[in-house]
């Protein structure tokens, strides 16, 4: 029950960037091969740990207006299927369990995790007085690449932040798509979601714009690591299912926004990690 809470499955979203950058960083000679196993195991649990204090502290900040918005009254803090008590105790564990991955990785993981738990549990209050919240939760994804190359390298890579602005504008692209459910909630409300603020057919136009930029941050990215043309086909894959998500939205049809939210961008993510972790494995088997 507390995973369907914390959606858990949507832990498919960040997580398959963040390996991508550990496996960028030892691509460039930042740690050896042999040495990762203990590195992705605590980069895994800081990223499953974090997520989950962040997706409860969003239930529990947000607890009255779902129950009051028809499509999330049934969430189980509105529904009281799980006490605010346990809430906030899941939450306590959550976060000492990403404060201990961060201290297990190095000493600069471990300063700014703090900061990192700052700016994901910021999100949950932006809705209430600005339209580019959405924008936020892109960048609380977005700084995992970012977190996972300092996991393994010890340091940032400015190279790394075409990564981590890729997921940006990818989660707010998705994200405002997703918001787009809510917006006569929203409006009636006096929230602030960007389709609340200037409609569905504009919101959606923003979300392409985008996802556009998503694809040449990619472009930039696999350019300044000097990849080949598996990194390129996996960023092809990438904009073709962005192209078949926004086909399956439309302002006057939200029906499948779900199948476009979930099931298309988690293709997105795990995809992506497939042909690029194939480009540098092929890159590697080269210099051996």
């Amino acid at each position: 029950m507390t995973l369907e809470m914390i959606k858990f499955e949507h832990s498919v979203f960040a997580l398959p960037f963040a390996m991508t950058a550990a496996a960028l960083a030892v691509h460039s000679g930042q740690a050896a091969p042999g040495s990762m196993a203990g590195r992705l195991f605590w980069i895994i649990i800081a990223m499953v740990a974090a997520r989950s204090a962040a997706m409860t502290f969003n239930r529990l900040v947000d607890a009255r207006i779902d129950g009051l918005n028809p499509r999330t009254r049934s969430r189980h803090l509105p529904a009281q299927l799980i006490s605010p008590s346990f809430a906030w105790t899941f939450l306590a564990v959550s976060a000492a369990v990403f404060l201990l991955a961060a201290r297990q990785l190095n000493r600069l993981c471990f300063l700014l995790a703090p900061l990192a738990l700052g700016i994901i549990f910021f999100y949950s209050f932006t809705k209430r007085f600005t339209s580019f919240s959405h924008v936020v939760l892109g960048f609380a994804l977005g700084i995992a690449p970012a977190a996972a190359w300092i996991a393994v390298a010890g340091s940032v890579d400015p190279r790394i932040l075409w990564l981590a602005a890729a997921v940006t504008l990818w989660t707010a692209g998705f994200d405002i798509i997703y918001s787009c459910q809510d917006f006569e909630f929203d409006r009636e409300s006096g929230l602030f979601s960007f389709p609340a603020r200037f409609g569905l057919a504009r919101a959606l136009l923003l979300a392409r714009v985008l996802h556009a930029a998503m694809v040449l941050c990619l472009i930039f990215l696999a350019q300044s690591f000097g990849l080949g043309l598996l990194s390129l086909a996996g960023i092809a894959m990438v904009a073709a299912l962005l192209v078949y998500e926004h086909s399956l939205v439309k302002a006057d049809d939200l029906t499948r926004v779900n199948a476009a939210f979930f099931t298309v961008n988690g293709y997105v993510s795990v995809l992506f990690f497939c042909f690029w972790a194939a480009d540098m494995w092929m890159s590697l088997r080269g210099k051996l």
